[in-house]
């Protein structure tokens, strides 16, 4: 992998996304993850001047909401904003999921610019590949909040682009959440493909994203979702994958590919119910990057998403992430550094892992070599091949 033009998105105040000390999406992990890569060499700056620049994150205007959002629910974030207590639990204001704080509005419409931001960058060629690991905001709907997410970072980078006259966008989420947001925003619109895998709803937050799962009337085969089975490891991770992503890809030949590289897949991760390691994660980044290059001319929007293991999994996974977007990415079983290590025990009361790896190699069997239908994993790969491929003119069973 060569290194490439490539920046991240970011300011210290896009922490300010905080939604309390008890709630699992603690804005520390975010914080960690710049400083971690900061002391590994990724960003630009001390001892390396060819890492990757920091780009200032601006705030989304409330036009740039509003292509996405309803006026409704921007005034009801407003208020919740200013009164943390004018709760509105019909627009998911003030649920456990997305308790209100100050400041809500102003932080939350800070990733949104952040990524917008990413997107315009890339679009406009300043940039090949551009990330904000803050973002990847996916499950907040065009009417209410949802899932922690206030308003949808990425849905509003995709409404920018195709502004821009972007014909073809492809969205790639791996969060361990179904991506219904950013798929109910594009559901009917041909122009985007959204690619979700999964734990099925049938375990998990949102509880839908299933096969069947097409897109609308006017976008049939635009919206794609793998619903993966509880308990599964790297090796059925990265099968499903390769039987879904790279086909889809190649025949729907993306201007510009976005994914959302949600962590909380890790087996170490407190809300969901898969077992991946960091390692295997590092091995989807890699794959992401190459089908940029192949694909969409190597133009690449990263975000971060979800990701509840605050200390163990988020920095390093997306240090690895950030490493991967500069196209230099990291050694696997590097050490982690004594200062952030010492960081970490200070910020959180907590050992911070020695190592950039969980000691995993990250291996697979390649979906052509052959189906099993006694798996689940192979069953529902099948479903969702046979399902959506023939709405993009792909046969399900090659």
């Amino acid at each position: 992998m060569d290194s490439c033009s490539a920046c991240v998105v970011f300011d210290e105040s896009l922490t300010g996304y905080d939604f309390g000390p008890s709630h699992p999406m603690n804005p520390v992990r975010v914080d960690l993850t710049m400083r971690l890569a900061g002391q590994l060499g990724v960003l630009d700056g001390g001892d390396s001047p060819h890492g990757l620049p920091l780009v200032a994150a601006p705030h989304a205007t409330d036009e740039d909401l509003l292509t996405v959002h309803t006026p409704e629910l921007l005034e009801a974030v407003r208020r919740s904003s200013e009164d943390p207590t004018a709760v509105d639990a019909r627009l998911g204001l003030g649920t456990e999921d997305n308790p209100t704080f100050a400041g809500m509005h102003e932080a939350a419409r800070h990733v949104v610019g952040a990524t917008k931001e990413a997107a315009r960058l890339v679009w406009e060629g300043e940039y090949l590949h551009a990330a904000n690991v803050a973002g990847g905001l996916h499950h907040a709907m065009p009417d209410r909040a949802s899932g922690f997410c206030v308003y949808n970072d990425v849905a509003v980078a995709i409404a920018w682009l195709l502004s821009q006259g972007v014909e073809r966008v492809a969205y790639v989420d791996l969060d361990v959440h179904h991506g219904d947001g950013v798929e109910k925003v594009f559901w009917d619109d041909p122009r985007v493909l959204t690619v979700s895998l999964h734990e099925t709803g049938q375990m998990l937050f949102p509880g839908t994203g299933f096969a069947h799962d097409v897109g609308g009337p006017e976008a049939q085969g635009s919206a794609v979702n793998v619903a993966l089975p509880p308990g599964l490891t790297d090796a059925g991770w990265l099968r499903a994958i390769d039987a879904v992503v790279p086909p889809l890809l190649r025949e729907f030949a993306p201007q510009v590919l976005v994914t959302q590289q949600g962590c909380d897949a890790h087996r170490d991760d407190p809300l969901g119910h898969l077992m991946l390691s960091v390692d295997g994660q590092r091995r989807a980044y890699a794959a992401l990057h190459d089908l940029a290059h192949e694909v969409a001319d190597g133009r690449w929007v990263a975000t971060g998403g979800g990701g509840y293991a605050v200390v163990d999994v988020v920095p390093r996974a997306w240090t690895h992430l950030l490493g991967v977007v500069a196209g230099r990415p990291l050694e696997a079983g590097l050490e982690t550094p004594e200062d952030w290590r010492r960081l970490v025990r200070d910020r959180t009361g907590l050992d911070a892992p020695l190592r950039m790896t969980d000691g995993v190699e990250p291996r697979f069997d390649a979906w052509g070599q052959g189906y099993n239908p006694d798996t689940w994993l192979d069953r529902t790969v099948q479903a969702t091949r046979q399902a959506a491929f023939p709405l993009n003119g792909i046969d399900p069973h090659l």
